[in-house]
């Protein structure tokens, strides 16, 4: 489905993760008002740019979860309608299509390609190469499966794969193609330059320290003062696809680049047209920033995540002594539910999609009763006390022999699916992958117990403040200013009360263990993913603290293996009620 080849830019000839070269493609359909039509201007262009972003491993409608089609119409197949759509109306040569990263993570449909023989072509490879695209940057979840998975979608996939600011720390090249040069050879007019430069939220440095040794990710704003310039000189337009949101948010602690600073990089850096945003997970059709330098309008886009939509931008070109040069931008949203999903996309990964349905259905163990994630959020649930267990027994069986042998090993769990449910029964893979949906591995940390307080009173910034009398819901304090529910942490292994009535940084009341209160000298040993311990979330102490445990198992295999090892799961072998909501020392209810 490629339709013309890229311009080989100087850096981008010998790559640390090795990006493939495309091939000449065939040219698109025929374009209305091609030379010889009524109304036809060699001087007047118009170009149009399809843009996903956050497609997380959707490709057929389809949760993995649920065994069941998804809630809402989304998936890169769909997507591939709604891009197919567009070019049978423009006509081929006209259109490009760009991805904004975060493709490689998200579904067990990913997940299992990460384990496969990495010689097999990656199942969004396929996908990706199925529609079409012309560029595609890395986001933060490339990473996750480590290097080599994502060289080998690098070396499968027919497009570039970009990062600028993704250098080689030992060289200080970039690792990654910075940027593509697209020639558009549009039917009765002069062939058009659009450069896509590709930049990618720093946060990867914390969130995946250990998966992206030898590599530095830098300031996105640096980058692009860097980078914009030299493709500005080279193109007719420059399209930045920024995987990154707006507004300077960051999830993790000061000291590092901004995590969400693509209007800035829009409002600061001359010379680029449109930018793709993403990371956010928002859906933002059209925003506008004005350049400070320029004072010219930049258009930014968000399309929404899983392949939702696809964002449509227009652009209209006039020729000025010979160049080409933007007149105006325009921007819409192309729905994926009002598309039939693509048969040719579907097929690419059909295989890989079938396989994944045998393997989340596969029955591991039975449950004595139903366990359901519901109310994780705000009470003591044993389906979180399932994760603990099996982490904290994980980590207490390594320890042996090891100077932290004897130390109390706590364990922290996180509510990540509201919608996640043991039933009573047969439980299978995808019940238990629905439970912890992330592919993060297992850690630990040495805290003190006043390091320990610190963390609790952290994740307890999770609640809004109660107010001092009257009834109140404890589901309506939950998730306070927008905190997601994965940076909300229970602790096993201790027990503990979080006085919602108090503010924030004075709320854990008590904090105990069987030998009584805990003292701030006490040692204790915490496991954690490697999320939490990398950062992210900004939790205290626990990135900087010794780390006395990590041999690389992801979690939710060791919640599989548990399961199957046992072949029943009943609350009795790992519930405990440890922690509660109270208000002035009485509990909440």
């Amino acid at each position: 489905m490629r339709r013309r080849t890229p311009v080989v830019v100087g850096l981008a000839a010998a790559l640390a993760l090795g990006a493939a070269t495309p091939a000449l493609a065939a040219p698109g359909g025929p374009r209305p008002g091609g030379p010889g039509s009524p109304g036809h201007d060699a001087n007047s262009l118009d170009l149009t740019l399809l843009a996903t972003t956050d497609v997380h491993g959707r490709v057929f409608d389809w949760d993995y979860f649920r065994d069941a089609p998804s809630a809402e119409p989304l998936g890169l197949a769909r997507a591939a309608g709604a891009i197919d759509s567009v070019r049978a109306e423009q006509g081929a040569d006209s259109v490009l299509v760009v991805d904004n990263g975060d493709f490689l993570q998200g579904t067990p449909l990913t997940y299992r390609a990460a384990q496969d023989d990495p010689a097999a072509e990656h199942p969004m490879a396929a996908a990706y190469d199925a529609v079409g695209y012309d560029a595609q940057v890395v986001g933060n979840h490339e990473f996750n499966y480590g290097l080599d998975t994502l060289a080998g979608y690098t070396a499968d996939v027919d497009h570039p794969v970009l990062g600028a600011n993704v250098v080689d720390a030992a060289t200080g090249e970039p690792a990654l193609q910075p940027y593509t040069l697209q020639r558009m050879h549009v039917p009765g007019h002069k062939p058009v330059t659009v450069g896509v430069l590709g930049l990618t939220t720093p946060g990867s440095a914390i969130w995946d320290r250990d998966n992206v040794t030898g590599l530095e990710f830098q300031n996105m704003v640096t980058a692009a003062q860097r980078w914009v310039p030299e493709v500005a000189a080279q193109a007719d337009v420059v399209v930045v696809l920024s995987h990154a949101g707006v507004g300077g948010t960051s999830s993790y602690g000061p000291g590092t680049p901004t995590e969400n600073p693509t209007d800035e990089i829009a409002r600061t850096v001359p010379g680029i047209d449109v930018m793709v945003v993403g990371h956010s997970h928002r859906d933002v059709p059209e925003q506008r920033v004005v350049n400070e330098v320029t004072g010219e309008s930049v258009l930014l886009t968000q399309p929404y995540r899983y392949g939702a939509s696809v964002s449509r931008v227009d652009l209209d070109l006039q020729k000025t002594r010979g160049q080409w040069d933007v007149v105006s931008t325009t921007a819409s949203s192309l729905r994926s539910a009002d598309y039939a999903p693509s048969e040719r996309v579907l097929d690419a990964v059909r295989a890989a999609h079938e396989d994944t349905v045998a393997y989340v259905n596969q029955v591991v163990a039975t449950s004595t009763e139903e366990l359901s994630a519901a109310t994780s959020r705000y009470e003591d649930t044993p389906i979180l006390d399932f994760i603990a267990q099996v982490q904290a027994e994980t980590v207490d069986a390594a320890l042996e022999g090891t100077p932290q042998a004897d130390l109390p090993v706590l364990s922290v769990a996180a509510p990540f699916s509201r919608d996640a449910v043991f039933p009573q029964g047969d439980v299978t893979i995808r019940d238990i992958a629905g439970l912890y949906v992330y592919d993060n591995t297992l850690q630990a940390v040495e805290l003190t117990g006043a390091q320990v307080r610190d963390y609790l009173e952290q994740s307890a910034t999770y609640f809004a403040q109660a107010p001092a009398t009257g009834d109140v819901d404890p589901a309506s304090l939950a998730g306070a200013g927008g905190t997601p529910d994965y940076n909300y942490d229970v602790l096993s292994g201790v027990t503990y009360d979080i006085d919602v009535s108090r503010p924030a940084g004075d709320r854990i009341t008590r904090l105990e263990t069987a030998a009584g209160p805990v003292a701030d000298d006490d040692r204790f040993v915490v496991a954690v993913n490697n999320y939490r311990r990398s950062g992210g979330g900004g939790f205290p102490h626990v990135s900087t603290a010794p780390v006395v445990y990590d041999q690389q198992l992801e979690i939710r295999q060791l919640l599989i293996d548990w399961a199957s090892a046992r072949g029943v799961i009943d609350p009795a072998d790992f519930a405990e009620q440890n922690w509660q909501l109270v208000r002035g020392g009485v509990p909440l209810g």
